[in-house]
């Protein structure tokens, strides 16, 4: 039995949970006891925990291995550590709902996301559940996406930095290397066994095998799915508040309205399987 406490944030996704430290390491039972709750509710807050890279790093790791991002510093001493600094002058752009990384062939499982500096105002990020997203869509709508691939594409000024890092300077031989993959718009919770609309604005560019006309009229559609209130949570960050959700089955947007203050957060991110 847990002995950490779950609370409910809203009636289809969220959860946080308390009576719990995660300076400390975790036992397997209260492990697979949070991975159950991770599972049931796709992201977790948990509140003032006074944390540093190393017991993050720890977390994760037991979910699976740590990811390095593509535009991680080659050299940083935490390679796997993803610091997000963002003021007037420098902004991450992640102001629109997106799945991590799903430009890759296996996208991450998760990330858990830690609040460093917080402005006194603003600077929420909200988590949409695409399961909830995919069985709100018509049956006719289903029928029309539960086959169908998508092509999920690099940022251009990503690949400007992945090539940097990697000290690559032939743009098309890095393109052979890291093509654009094709995804289900619908996948498969791995675990669970749920389906999901996998989707979203940022990365996905056209579904395969369909009419451009047909693509172009269809995906805004299942875009905005993220955006209906009743499939979200939101949270509200402060200092040492850590957010853990599962990459698989949510979308998240970061909501950039705290300018010219400063946000800076610290993620990790873990590995996960080719979509099904």
């Amino acid at each position: 039995m847990a002995e950490f406490t779950v609370t409910q944030v809203t009636p289809t996704i969220g959860a946080e949970i308390g009576n719990i430290d995660l300076r400390n390491t975790l036992s397997d039972d209260t492990l697979e006891d949070l991975e159950q709750a991770f599972l049931q509710w796709k992201v977790l807050f948990f509140r003032d925990q006074d944390i540093d890279i190393e017991d993050q790093k720890r977390l994760g790791s037991w979910f699976g291995e740590l990811d390095v991002h593509p535009t991680s510093p080659k050299n940083s001493k935490n390679p796997e550590a993803l610091r997000i600094a963002e003021d007037e002058e420098t902004r991450a752009h992640n102001n629109l709902w997106h799945s991590d990384v799903c430009f890759r062939l296996a996208p991450p499982l998760g990330s858990i996301l830690r609040g460093i500096e917080i402005p006194t105002v603003g600077g929420d990020t909200l988590w949409a559940n695409m399961e909830a997203a995919y069985e709100g869509l018509s049956d006719d709508i289903k029928e029309r996406i539960d086959c169908a691939y998508a092509v999920n594409a690099w940022p251009a000024s990503w690949i400007d930095l992945a090539m940097r890092k990697e000290g690559v300077t032939d743009r098309e031989a890095f393109r052979c290397q890291n093509p654009d993959p094709e995804h289900p718009v619908v996948r498969t919770h791995p675990k669970t066994g749920n389906k999901c609309l996998y989707v979203n604005t940022a990365f996905t560019r056209r579904i395969v095998n369909m009419e451009q006309a047909e693509s172009d009229e269809l995906l805004p559609l299942l875009f905005r799915q993220a955006a209906v209130p009743e499939y979200q949570v939101r949270l509200r960050w402060q200092k040492n508040t850590i957010a853990f959700w599962d990459n698989r089955c949510t979308q998240h947007y970061a909501v950039a309205d705290f300018f010219p203050n400063r946000r800076v957060v610290e993620r990790i991110t873990i590995c996960g399987d080719r979509p099904t």
